[in-house]
């Protein structure tokens, strides 16, 4: 299984992801030839290049509208942190004094992109994947616009160079065997940005429709840093938003944007071998205000659902309150949902959790025959020395319940069966 992970500290666009996907090893003629299949290539060129940003090199794809080909290499100085313009508009937002009207036969609508795709000699897998991200856009215009998903139009992801951002992204996953998605918070960029009916709110309407539910970012001012088409290869293939990245690289490849910015307007994208953290956490919340049998309640709920450990100590908190601090011992990949049994059972709403090393000693489990039944003893070893041997206290209950004896007495057994063990080992 094939795991990659997006790292979108500059946003994400459709070309961004294309060019990563190249850097990562994608062979670009075989991405063109597989775009022929659309039939189209009257329409378009699909340039790459090598470039830079802060001094971090990578790929940078560029779609060379026919139509427009003065100014459509995508390095068109328009106000966003990407080479595609907003969701809403005819013709792009540039920062030049006079409009580029596009010839509108080719903003193509949902219903003829759907029907390129279907009739074309894609794959079936490309077909399936390129048609997932055009009705994430679909959906997202339609309620914008009042619409139905049927009577959108699109505008810039009906334009030539959205439409092969689009099928482009999604025969690099194919090519490159791309089993599973994973990525960091989405930047998005803040603040406004021109376009032809004046300022629009960063993210644009259709980007943000499309990333409702996704983690997001806003640390860079004044630019659109995720396009619509980038959002909905985000939402239509990612499964996990890791909070803790324990994976280990294989390879990584940089997707290039166009801007200049004072980060790297780049895509990091990392073929991943996902590892099992050996780090635990501890996740610690104090807790008031709540009975004993709802806190035991939360506490059975916490172990059932992956906790290693958990423990309760007094404390006394400000103003001289009484109440518990409780201490969960968790593996990384269960810390989320943990963190939401503790605040949907408990009464906190707040807590703290970090990192713990644990040492353990090996341990080996035997099975010991007393006159009164087999009980499970626990030995724990140094450097290959026995320094610990305890009976499974579980075991030891029931049998004296079993044979009405005082638990005392199963431990006296256990303990002089364990003897007569050691005395035969050593003859």
């Amino acid at each position: 299984m094939k795991t990659l992970y997006l790292d979108c500290f500059a946003g994400i666009s459709g070309d961004m992801f294309m060019g990563a996907m190249v850097d990562l090893g994608v062979d670009f003629e075989m991405l063109k030839s597989e775009l022929s299949k659309l039939g189209l290539d009257h329409e378009f060129d699909l340039k790459m290049r090598r470039d830079s940003k802060l001094g971090i090199f990578g790929t940078k794809i560029d779609v060379i509208d026919h139509n427009n080909a003065h100014d459509h290499g995508h390095n068109h100085s328009h106000d966003h942190g990407h080479d595609h313009p907003h969701e809403h508009l005819h013709e792009h937002s540039h920062d030049h004094s006079h409009d580029h009207g596009h010839d509108h036969k080719h903003i193509r609508d949902y219903g003829e992109i759907k029907a390129i795709i279907k009739e074309s000699k894609l794959s079936d897998r490309v077909k399936q994947d390129s048609l997932k991200i055009f009705e994430l856009i679909a959906k997202a215009e339609a309620k914008i616009h009042g619409k139905t998903v049927d009577e959108v139009h699109f505008h810039e992801v009906g334009a030539i160079d959205s439409i092969v951002d689009v099928i482009g992204a999604a025969i690099c996953m194919e090519l490159l065997e791309i089993d599973e998605i994973m990525a960091s918070p989405i930047e998005i960029g803040e603040g406004f940005v021109k376009c032809a009916h004046g300022k629009m709110p960063v993210p644009a309407p259709a980007t943000s429709e499309i990333l409702i539910g996704v983690p997001t970012l806003a640390k860079v001012k004044g630019y659109e840093m995720t396009t619509p088409t980038g959002a909905a290869i985000i939402k239509a293939f990612v499964t996990k938003f890791p909070e803790h990245k324990e994976m280990k690289a294989q390879k990584i490849g940089f997707g290039m944007g166009t801007r200049n910015l004072d980060i790297p307007n780049c895509l990091r994208a990392i073929i991943v071998e996902k590892q099992e953290s050996q780090l635990q956490w501890i996740l610690e919340a104090n807790i008031d205000d709540m009975s004993s049998e709802q806190l035991v309640f939360a506490e059975e709920r916490l172990l059932t659902e992956g906790a290693l450990d958990i423990y309760k100590t007094p404390i006394i908190m400000k103003k001289g309150r009484p109440a518990i601090k409780m201490s969960i011992l968790a593996k990384t990949k269960d810390i989320e949902t943990l963190q939401r049994i503790l605040f949907t059972e408990t009464t906190s709403i707040g807590l703290r959790k970090y990192p713990v090393d644990k040492v353990k000693l090996d341990r080996t489990y035997q099975q010991i025959e007393t006159q009164y039944g087999k009980v499970t003893v626990k030995t724990a070893f140094l450097e290959g020395e026995i320094v610990n041997q305890k009976a499974e206290y579980e075991e030891c209950k029931l049998l004296a319940l079993e044979n009405q004896v005082a638990l005392s007495e199963i431990y006296k057994a256990v303990n002089e069966a364990l003897l007569r063990n050691s005395l035969v080992n050593k003859r």
